[in-house]
């Protein structure tokens, strides 16, 4: 980093997470400019899976000389252009930067963050399924060269930010101390939080993204209709806090204010409260260590008229309990997980599925396919494609 300006590249910029990353950017920019922020951001290149014409507009509007696209051309005239499957690994390992913010959806983001890690660059992590498929890969990595990851998800900054109060200002990765008795992530409960199983079953994918609270993309809004979401995030907190599956939980918070509880020994808890708005963990992640005015909304507390908790409903949403089962498990289960997970939604978006049938799929998939140790990408790799040809074998 040069004096103040900290190089971004931005993995996932026409996506939900890259929007709102660019007003970000020009939020704290803006502030840098007027003398409020002691660090400004120079975006150098940025990568998306299909949206060419978007990110050639993001490209010229931002400057940005270096653009990758896994599927089709960018028109422009760009100092370097990367395309096809490998396209953001490339973009990371040949363009200068000091932070990669990766927000790819799913496991395609898994080389171009392991990358990442492994040339010692701070990774804004928004891309919870690398860890869930690869943390035994992308953690040993980031702690040879010293890569911090910095969580975007905001039950995972709202983790951070609670352990930074009683354990040091240290990001991720790390193992949190004795202390911490106990990790919860919170979950809206979804559209479905109130409908029994049976009422689930003639669910519909316009019905499934119909989410209650959050704005974002459809994969990640599928994902939290099932708690799925949840279930991916409590295996990303193993892997950035170094916590196993007896000290993490979930309870259902519909009203999506409080994103993370801390429990210490001494029986204290500290939770984290946030207008659920992601620009306020995608801005904690790319501005530290610095304290810079966000742009997020601001909570208003006067205006709150109750905050409620419930616990997870297991049988409704067995997702959380698969989770528990892909940390006990470890090696490729996490790979196994997700790409079934992926491959179902799809079935589901398509009409070839039943909502439940999510879940119960991405379970069973991680008994039917043997679990095996995570020596390289190729292990992740091919346990993601038999996870695949499996749901696809029994989705119709």
């Amino acid at each position: 980093m040069s004096g103040t300006t900290r190089r971004l590249v931005i993995l996932g910029s026409t996506g939900s997470i890259g929007t709102q990353a660019l007003d970000v950017v020009a939020h704290v920019n803006a502030l840098h400019a007027s003398g409020l922020s002691p660090v400004r951001f120079e975006v150098t290149g940025l990568a998306a899976g299909r949206n060419g014409a978007l990110l050639a507009e993001q490209a010229r509007r931002l400057g940005v000389r270096r653009v990758a696209l896994r599927e089709g051309g960018v028109d422009g005239d760009f100092d370097a252009r990367w395309s096809g499957p490998d396209a953001a690994e490339r973009l990371v390992r040949e363009t200068e930067c000091d932070i990669v913010l990766a927000a790819m959806v799913g496991a395609s983001g898994v080389p171009a963050t392991l990358a990442a890690a492994e040339l010692g660059r701070d990774i804004a992590l928004a891309n919870k399924e690398t860890l869930v498929a690869a943390g035994s890969l992308v953690v040993p990595a980031a702690r040879r060269t010293g890569a911090r990851l910095l969580p975007v998800d905001s039950e995972h900054c709202g983790v951070w930010q609670c352990l930074t109060g009683r354990c040091g200002n240290v990001p991720p990765p790390f193992e949190a101390a004795s202390h911490v008795r106990r990790i919860t992530l919170t979950a809206s409960g979804g559209p479905f939080r109130t409908w029994t199983r049976e009422q689930m079953m003639n669910a519909t994918p316009e019905q499934a993204r119909r989410h209650p609270t959050w704005s974002m993309g459809d994969k990640v809004t599928i994902d939290s209709a099932s708690l799925t979401n949840k279930a991916l995030e409590l295996i990303e907190a193993h892997w950035l806090f170094g916590i196993g599956p007896e000290r993490l939980g979930a309870v259902i918070h519909p009203q999506s204010i409080v994103h993370a509880f801390v429990e210490f020994a001494d029986r204290s808890t500290l939770a984290q409260l946030a207008t659920p708005d992601m620009r306020t963990p995608i801005h904690a992640a790319l501005a530290w260590p610095f304290e810079v005015g966000g742009v997020g909304r601001a909570l208003d507390l006067a205006a709150m008229s109750a905050l409620t908790f419930e616990p997870v409903d297991e049988t409704k949403f067995p997702a959380v309990a698969t989770a528990r089962e892909v940390m006990r498990r470890g090696g490729t289960a996490g790979a196994i997980f997700n790409a079934a997970n992926e491959e179902a939604v799809n079935a589901f978006m398509a009409g070839r599925i039943r909502f439940p049938a999510i879940t119960s799929l991405s379970a069973e998939a991680i008994d039917a396919i043997p679990t095996t140790i995570v020596e390289s990408v190729e292990s992740i790799l091919d346990a993601d494609a038999r996870a695949r040809a499996w749901v696809a074998s029994r989705a119709g």
